[in-house]
């Protein structure tokens, strides 16, 4: 096994943890803070670094109870994710760019309206790429609980979703 290095193994997992904080928190800067009290906590154990299996999933589970303490604490659970990268340039008119801006607004809409477990498990699958083991060792469940959420999730999604473009909800 070879050493860790905080600078080049730990920090540059800033950007996920971030992702997977802000979808639990639902805020940007309880996110941040998430992220700090992550790394800070993630340095203080540097000396058990080299004895677990992998510092990645450590961090994201680390990050992940971090988030859900603070959005219980803080109710964050109302507040709406709002994607602000969402204008990327493109040839498409202006009447397709704003369908596509409704159409990711509605589905972030509906992701935050999942239970935290399954909004979780989407988030790391289908945006971090997470495998069905890393997933259950970050959220601590088996992996065919991983399965069953994350297949609950996406059904879930697409039946609301297929709802409101069929009925206009």
């Amino acid at each position: 096994m070879q050493a860790i290095n905080f600078r080049n193994d730990i920090l540059p997992l800033k950007d996920k943890l971030f992702r997977l904080a802000l979808r639990i928190t639902m805020n940007r800067a309880e996110a941040e803070d998430v992220v700090q009290e992550t790394m800070l906590r993630v340095w203080g154990r540097r000396d058990e670094w080299e004895g677990m299996e992998s510092v990645e999933a450590y961090c994201l589970t680390v990050c992940r109870n971090l988030a859900i303490d603070r959005s219980q604490l803080k109710e964050s659970q109302n507040e709406e994710l709002t994607e602000s990268n969402a204008n990327t340039p493109d040839s498409a008119d202006p009447y397709s760019l704003c369908v596509r801006n409704e159409q990711m607004a509605l589905i972030h809409r509906l992701i935050s309206g999942l239970p935290e477990k399954q909004r979780t498990i989407l988030q790391l699958r289908d945006v971090e790429g997470k495998s069905y083991k890393e997933i259950a060792d970050i959220v601590g469940v088996s992996e065919e609980q991983v399965k069953v959420n994350l297949f609950r999730a996406r059904q879930k999604i697409k039946q609301q979703y297929t709802e409101i473009n069929d009925y206009g909800l």
